[in-house]
């Protein structure tokens, strides 16, 4: 039936309009005959459809939980982060000062100084990443948006005030109920060695105000208090270890950022809100591609499928060759006729991956089916999902790379056995 299918193409003129997609499509939903070449070749596409739905699936959740990291960590972090190049301290009106109120797109800065110290809360110890930041800082991040208990103050009636993260304050049994201070314990600069505690440790008390959640590893590690209470307790003095800057509406971060680098002479780096946690996102950033390759390997091992329905194909439609080849069809045409045909298969699974891929994921940013484990655990309950562009065609352009070169192995090999014209025949 095929065989006068494609006899009828050729007489009626279908030749002269390019047959090749034709006879392919043809062979690609052949009859009854070739059922067992059917049902390799439907395996061969689902194969192909279920690599490429779960690439899109994964890679459109990795954009999902980036999405969000960077969205909780965009609340707390500055636009720009203005650091030493050399060094952790230095004195902000010497040169960084100067140099943020020339440049117009600046709106405003805070002085920050950061270090661990020993908290100790009713019997309770816990060392903690202390940040001391100046009255301002509420105005250069979005603090007070996560706030959960009490409120983000840091000095009232000439007491230090303390904000703790939620797991801070957590472990600590930590109460705005109660008047108890926190005693916070760094040791003290420039000591060598001492056997009594309070020549070894510089200690100051401060009173807990507000606690806030972001995300786990933020809340369980971190404390806010004021500038002068830190200063006096590292002793730097009029020093600081950063200062963390908010740009006006409007401002491109890149240009900011370069005008600071070239006035500041190489003294200072300033981060953006990526370089601020590049460990974190460049970690993500390889598990993305790193997931990607790996299914992308279990697609090429799929694609073997197309490798086994092209060469039975090529081998049962030995006579086809031959009445074509009568017809006037050349060899390489014949053999793009079956590489047509791979590509099919390839193009028939692709396209169904990822229209799946993308119905799933939809599914799941409307509804949230797949929750995530352990209820109440995490700041979202389900799985989140971003589904990007790119990575689609990135996606779709490697599964058919992927399906040509399977299709071309067998057909090139297979070529030299099954479609060769004997001299007479070519004549």
């Amino acid at each position: 039936m095929t065989t006068v299918l494609i006899i009828w193409k050729i007489s009626t003129g279908c030749w002269r309009n390019n047959p090749r997609p034709a006879i392919a499509k043809r062979y690609l939903i052949s009859g009854k005959k070739q059922h067992i070449i059917n049902i390799i070749s439907g395996i061969a596409a689902t194969g192909i459809c279920v690599g490429t739905f779960a690439l899109v699936v994964v890679l459109s959740v990795f954009n999902g939980f980036d999405g969000l990291i960077k969205s909780y960590f965009s609340i707390l972090d500055p636009d720009l982060k203005m650091v030493p190049a050399q060094g952790k301290f230095f004195d902000p009106d010497s040169l960084a000062s100067g140099v943020l109120d020339d440049i117009p797109g600046v709106a405003s800065y805070a002085r920050v100084i950061e270090g661990n110290a020993l908290l100790t809360y009713e019997g309770r110890q816990f060392i903690a990443s202390m940040k001391g930041v100046s009255q301002n800082f509420s105005e250069i991040t979005g603090i007070d948006s996560l706030i959960v208990a009490g409120g983000f103050r840091l000095e009232a009636g000439g007491e230090s005030l303390v904000v703790a993260g939620q797991g801070v304050a957590s472990y600590l049994g930590i109460s705005l109920n109660f008047n108890e201070p926190i005693r916070f314990y760094v040791p003290r600069k420039g000591l060598r060695a001492s056997f009594s505690p309070e020549k070894a440790l510089n200690e100051a008390l401060a009173f807990p105000a507000g606690i806030f959640a972001l995300l786990e590893e933020v809340d369980a590690t971190t404390v806010f208090v004021p500038l002068s209470f830190a200063a006096s307790l590292f002793e730097t003095g009029n020093h600081v270890s950063a200062l963390e800057i908010r740009l006006a509406n409007g401002v491109p971060e890149k240009k900011v950022r370069r005008e600071i680098l070239e006035k500041s002479d190489g003294q200072f780096l300033v981060k953006n809100k990526y370089q601020q946690h590049d460990a974190l996102y460049k970690t993500m950033k390889t598990e993305k591609w790193a997931t990607y390759l790996i299914l992308a390997f279990i697609l090429v091992i799929a694609s073997f499928n197309i490798l086994g329905s092209l060469s039975m194909l090529i081998i049962d439609k030995t006579e086809d060759i031959t009445i074509l080849r009568s017809m006037g069809a050349s060899d390489p045409l014949i053999k793009r006729i079956f590489l047509l045909e791979g590509w099919m298969i390839s193009l028939v699974g692709t396209l169904a991956g990822i229209l799946l891929g993308i119905a799933v994921c939809l599914v799941q940013i409307r509804f949230g089916l797949i929750r995530l484990p352990g209820e109440g655990s995490f700041v979202i309950s389900a799985y989140p999902v971003d589904i990007q562009f790119q990575d689609l065609i990135l996606i779709f352009t490697v599964v058919l790379t992927i399906g040509f070169i399977a299709a071309w192995i067998p057909v090139s090999y297979l070529s030299r056995k099954k479609l060769q014209l004997n001299p007479s025949a070519r004549e």
